[in-house]
C-alpha cells in the first residue's frame, strides 16, 4: 500500500479520516508515489478555525521576531535546497536543474519577506491641523488562503504564505493534488524555524476544499495561480463572498525578434524559454514573432530544438521533463493534430516522442510551427508543452498590433539591438512583464509578478510591495492632545524650574 499523506491542521501533521484518496504519480514512470487526501468538512473547518486563533495571537507579536521567522525558515530552506528539490523532480518530472530552480525562487521571497519591518512600515504627518497629527498604519487581515498549481509546487506556495504571515496574518494552504510533497516539506522546515504551530495549515483536496475556502466568512483574502476557467471561478466566487483575490491565470507569451538581434542569442534563448520546464510555465515563450528579415533564421531554430530532448530527473542530458499526467500530455497532442489540420507547417514534430527505458512516461518532444495564424487554436489555446509557434510580420508595429490583440498580458520579450526599438516596444506593449534581450522576465522578489489582462484578475500582485499591500489593511489615526492635560511640572509649572540661559 501507498504512503498516505497527511495534513498540517492545528500545528500537527495528522492522518485525514476522508474516503477519498487520490494517487499521486511519477510522471515518468506512472509509478504511485503517495496518495493525498480530499479533507473532510469537519477537517476544514478546523484548520480555518485554528488558523483564527493563531492570528489573534500572532497579530500582536512584534514585527521585528516575525522577520526572525523569516530568516531562521530561509536558511533551512537552503540547508535543505537539494532534497526539497529531488523531491520536487520526482513528483514534477522536472529535470534537476529546473527544480532547485523552483525551491531558489521562493527562498528569494522568503527572504524579502525578512525585511518586512520596513515594508510595513506607515506614514505620518504632523499638524494636519492647528495641534493634531495624521498617521496610517499597516495592520494585518486575519485569516488568508493559497490555491497553488502543479507547476511550481516549491515556488509558488513561498509567493503567498512567508508575505502573509510575515505581514501578520495566518494562513491555510491547499496545494495542488498533482504535486503535494513538495508543499508538505515546506510546511515542515516552517514548524522548525520556531513558527506558531497553527500559524499555518495545509489541507489538501480539490474543487470542494477550494470553495470551502472561497465561501468561508473567516477567510479575509485568497490568492490563486493556476488556468484560466478556475482563475475565474476563484475570482467570481471570493469576491462574490466579499473577499479580496489575486488570481494568476493564464498565458500566451510572445517573444519578438528584431532583424538586429543576435542571431545565436535568440535561437539559444527560444530553446529554452518555450521547451524548458515541459513547457509548464506561465512565463514560458510559445509564440516566436520574426520581423522582417530575421524569418530566415527559423530553419536553424528547428535545428537547435530537434538536439534536445526530455528524459527522466536525474538525466543530466534531458532537457526536460514530462508532462505532468497523461491527460496533460493528450491535450498538447491533440493541439498538435489540430495545429496541423488547420494549415500550420509542422517542421519538428514531437508528437511520437519516446525515452528509452521510461515507455510510460508522459512525453512530448521538442515541436516547432511556422504559418501559424491568429485564428488558429495553437495561437489561441495555452498548450502549456514544448511547442512553439512561429509567427512573421514586417515591422514592429505589426507585432506590437499582434501581441496587444492577445487576450492575455502575462510575459513578453523583444530581442534587438536597438534602444529606440525596445523603448518603443517596452512603452507601448500591453502586458505585464516586458524582457529585453531576455527571454522570461520574471521579477526579482523586491518588484511585483504583474501579468495584465486575461492573465491576472485582482487589483494587488504576487510579491513585492503589492503582496503587502493586498495582506494588509491601512488605518488611518487623527490624534490631538491638550496642553493642560500635560501633568504639573512637564511644562514649567509650580513644581519645575526651567534655566533659559
Amino acid at each position: 500500500m501507498s504512503t498516505r499523506l497527511p495534513q498540517l491542521i492545528n500545528g500537527e501533521f495528522q492522518q485525514s479520516q476522508t474516503d477519498t484518496w487520490i494517487p499521486v504519480t511519477n510522471p515518468a514512470t506512472q509509478e504511485v508515489l503517495c496518495e493525498v487526501p480530499a479533507a473532510t468538512a469537519e477537517e476544514m473547518e478546523s484548520a480555518i478555525q485554528s488558523a483564527r486563533e493563531a492570528f489573534l495571537e500572532w497579530r500582536e507579536t512584534p514585527v521585528s521576531e516575525r522577520a526572525r521567522v523569516m530568516l531562521r525558515y530561509q536558511h533551512l530552506l537552503k540547508e535543505h535546497h537539494d532534497e526539497i528539490a529531488e523531491v520536487l523532480a520526482k513528483e514534477t518530472g522536472k529535470v534537476f536543474a529546473d527544480a532547485k530552480g523552483d525551491v531558489w525562487r521562493g527562498i528569494e521571497v522568503v527572504e524579502h519577506a525578512a525585511n518586512i519591518g520596513s515594508l510595513m512600515m506607515g506614514e505620518t504627518v504632523e499638524n494636519v491641523a492647528r495641534g493634531i497629527d495624521g498617521h496610517a498604519w499597516t495592520q494585518p487581515l486575519g485569516v488568508c488562503a493559497g490555491i497553488t498549481p502543479f507547476n511550481f509546487p516549491a515556488m509558488i506556495p513561498l509567493w503567498m504564505f512567508p508575505m502573509a504571515i510575515a505581514c501578520g496574518n495566518s494562513f491555510v494552504l491547499k496545494p495542488s493534488e498533482q504535486d503535494p510533497m513538495t508543499p508538505n516539506i515546506l510546511a515542515e522546515l516552517f514548524l522548525r524555524a520556531g513558527a506558531p504551530k497553527n500559524l499555518l495549515q495545509v489541507v489538501h483536496g480539490g474543487k470542494e476544499q477550494v470553495d470551502t475556502l472561497l465561501t468561508h466568512p473567516e477567510i479575509k483574502a485568497v490568492s490563486f495561480v493556476g488556468s484560466v476557467p478556475v482563475g475565474q471561478h476563484v475570482y467570481r466566487t471570493a469576491t462574490d463572498h466579499l473577499k479580496r483575490a489575486q488570481c494568476f491565470a493564464g498565458a500566451k507569451n510572445h517573444m519578438v525578434v528584431m532583424p538586429d538581434a543576435r542571431k545565436d542569442q535568440v535561437i539559444s534563448n527560444l530553446v529554452g524559454a518555450s521547451c524548458g520546464a515541459a513547457g509548464q510555465r506561465c512565463m514560458a515563450i510559445s509564440v516566436a514573432v520574426f520581423v522582417g528579415e530575421s524569418k530566415q533564421w527559423i530553419d536553424e531554430l528547428k535545428d537547435e530544438l530537434a538536439k534536445i530532448r526530455p528524459g527522466a530527473w536525474d538525466d543530466e542530458n534531458a532537457a526536460y521533463g514530462p508532462q505532468i499526467s497523461p491527460k496533460a500530455r493528450d491535450r498538447v497532442l491533440t493541439l498538435i493534430k489540430q495545429g496541423k489540420e488547420e494549415g500550420a507547417s509542422c517542421l519538428l514534430d514531437g508528437s511520437d516522442c519516446t525515452v528509452d527505458g521510461l515507455p510510460d512516461g508522459n512525453w512530448v518532444g521538442p515541436t516547432l510551427f511556422s504559418d501559424v495564424t491568429p485564428d488558429m487554436a495553437l495561437y489561441k489555446e495555452e498548450i502549456f508543452g514544448p511547442v512553439l509557434c512561429c509567427m512573421t510580420v514586417d515591422t514592429l508595429e505589426e507585432a506590437l498590433e499582434l501581441v496587444n490583440n492577445s487576450p492575455y498580458g502575462n510575459g513578453t520579450s523583444i530581442f534587438t539591438a536597438s534602444g529606440a526599438a525596445a523603448r518603443k516596444y517596452q512603452h507601448e506593449v500591453e502586458v505585464g512583464q516586458v524582457g529585453i534581450n531576455v527571454p522570461i522576465p520574471v521579477p526579482l522578489p523586491f518588484f511585483s509578478f504583474t501579468g495584465w489582462k486575461g492573465s491576472f484578475y485582482g487589483d494587488q500582485h504576487a510579491y513585492g510591495k503589492q503582496a503587502v499591500r493586498f495582506y494588509t489593511e491601512t488605518k488611518t489615526v487623527t490624534s490631538r492632545w491638550f496642553d493642560d492635560d500635560i501633568p504639573d511640572g512637564a511644562h514649567g509649572g509650580p513644581n519645575m524650574t526651567i534655566n533659559l540661559k
